[in-house]
């Protein structure tokens, strides 16, 4: 079996930017499904249960999926900001409740629902409410880079045009010009838990959305997102942040101080998991 090849099929986890698979065909497969059987297995909250999402693969270390990607847009002005997905009312478990669910992404088959994110504690956060009221522009937090520390004030908008060295930019971890990135928060503003995201920008990513159809909804002008809470013990991860990522091979991808797992933002896989339903208001 060949590393392309490496996961079975009854896995959950598929490969798209290194050897795409099946395109919007592969996308698709069980998404609707899925989104019904959260409401059979939900026994309280809102969402949960069985679902499938796109995530930056997890290639090293314990955790045991990646970490689920942000579909992204780019307004006029430059500014990026995270979509939501479409709010709806539905019966769950014969009660009315909200819901947070695209059930065909841009016309790519994809499932796209607020259940991408709920794990880690992040089901009991303000954001997740589908009716919370944000713009849903990323925002800088205190600033993980120098040249974003120097641009940016805590709570400003993050902008592609700032990002205008991302074909060079480097830090002297790994390589230098696969990517530059930022990090910040996503419908956090007034929250008293914030929603932690990184954002990359990489001519990889817009090589990569040119023939691929969920990349080419999901990310924008080789900018791509995911919310940044790794999927083992919730920490927060960073790419190129830690010069000890080299012992472990993440010196060009994300890594995780806490227990050296690994990401590659450059690899976005479907990964199936069980999300946990959002607290009952």
């Amino acid at each position: 079996m060949s590393d392309s090849d490496k996961y079975p099929a009854d896995s959950g986890r598929r490969r798209f930017v290194k050897g795409v698979v099946g395109g919007a065909t592969l996308a698709g497969v069980g998404t609707t499904g899925a989104a019904a059987i959260n409401s059979a297995t939900s026994s309280t909250g809102t969402g949960g249960g069985p679902t499938q999402a796109y995530a930056i693969e997890n290639t090293a270390g314990p955790a045991p999926r990646g970490m689920p990607q942000i579909p992204i847009e780019i307004d006029d002005e430059g500014y990026i900001r995270g979509v939501w997905p479409e709010v709806q009312t539905v019966t769950q478990n014969g009660v009315e409740v909200d819901l947070a669910l695209t059930e065909d992404y841009q016309g790519t088959g994809v499932t796209y629902s607020q259940d991408w994110f709920q794990y880690c504690g992040v089901q009991t956060y303000e954001g997740l409410n589908p009716t919370y009221e944000s713009d849903n522009y990323f925002r800088s937090d205190s600033g993980g880079y120098d040249w974003q520390s120097e641009t940016y004030s805590s709570g400003d908008r993050l902008n592609v045009n700032d990002f205008d060295e991302y074909e060079t930019w480097g830090n002297g971890i790994g390589r230098a010009g696969i990517g530059m990135p930022a990090t910040g928060t996503w419908r956090s503003e007034g929250a008293e838990n914030t929603m932690p995201i990184q954002v990359l920008r990489s001519t990889r990513i817009e090589e990569a959305a040119q023939d691929n159809e969920w990349l080419a909804a999901s990310t924008d002008q080789g900018v791509i997102a995911w919310l940044n809470k790794c999927t083992h013990f919730c920490c927060v991860p960073g790419y190129k942040q830690a010069a000890s990522s080299a012992t472990f091979g993440g010196e060009n991808g994300v890594y995780c101080q806490c227990h050296q797992s690994v990401y590659d933002p450059f690899s976005i896989v479907q990964t199936l998991f069980t999300a946990l339903p959002r607290p009952s208001e």
